[in-house]
């Protein structure tokens, strides 16, 4: 039997974050399978990228590479301003929750969460169920930390090929001790320091109404932006791909 690489495994080998690791698997340089909600990966093929013998030839048992269905550079830039000018938290990410982009504007209480394994796999979580809200308009709800988070879908084609999620606030004060029997718990759950989550939540905003309807609608409009990008790179790489097929001659 293949031996099979977690992803952190992968993470140490290739010297690469968890982000590049899921653009690798959207672009088709690495295939895996996922046991459960985790992805495992071949070690043979980890040894062909290190060695810098990888195939990409279908017919070796590697995936050929896709060109990514969103240009995740470009949904970068965009949704670092959003994140800016919003002044929340913004990611993109897969279907399932996984991250796409690197997250923008990220407020110490979050980071420190994200830093810790399981606080991470608590987040993609979180995000993962934003996928299954039966309404389009994004709808701000609690993430498993207490804090607020919506998604817009980004759909190309009728597919939803990823989300864009903002959020990392409050909807109300807290209640001092209902705040402090969490900030416990998730330091104790993760492995984080205790103190330094607490210092760091009481950084965290509270965002009324008004605030809350006006991202939720730049949250919108940001992700229509991303589909219609997507949409016409969809188009024009579709129309590349025909125009390539019709260059091809026969071999004599």
């Amino acid at each position: 039997m293949a031996e099979l690489l977690t992803t952190q495994q992968l993470i140490e080998l290739l010297k690469v974050d968890r982000t590049t690791v899921y653009r690798m698997l959207k672009n088709g340089q690495l295939s895996g399978v996922k046991v459960g909600n985790q992805w495992r990966f071949p070690r043979e093929q980890v040894d062909g990228l290190l060695s810098g013998n990888a195939s990409n030839d279908p017919a070796a048992g590697q995936t050929s590479r896709a060109i990514p269905v969103i240009p995740l550079n470009c949904v970068q830039v965009i949704q670092n301003v959003f994140a800016e000018v919003a002044e929340v938290g913004a990611v993109t990410t897969a279907p399932d929750g996984e991250p796409l982009t690197e997250i923008s504007n990220c407020c110490n209480f979050c980071q420190l969460i994200l830093n810790s394994d399981s606080g991470r796999q608590a987040c993609i979580g979180s995000w993962r169920r934003l996928a299954d809200q039966s309404r389009r308009k994004p709808e701000f709800v609690p993430c498993h930390a207490g804090l607020q988070y919506a998604r817009a879908r980004i759909e190309v084609n009728d597919t939803l090929e990823g989300m864009l999620i903002a959020g990392q606030f409050y909807a109300a004060p807290p209640d001092p001790a209902e705040e402090q029997a969490r900030i416990t718990r998730l330091a104790q759950k993760h492995g984080i320091d205790e103190t330094a989550l607490a210092r760091a939540a009481t950084q965290l905003p509270v965002l009324d109404a008004r605030k809350r309807e006006r991202i939720s609608s730049w949250l919108e409009s940001v992700a229509q932006t991303f589909e219609q990008i997507s949409c016409e790179r969809a188009d024009l790489m579709g129309r590349l791909q025909v125009i390539a097929q019709m260059s091809r001659f026969p071999a004599d």
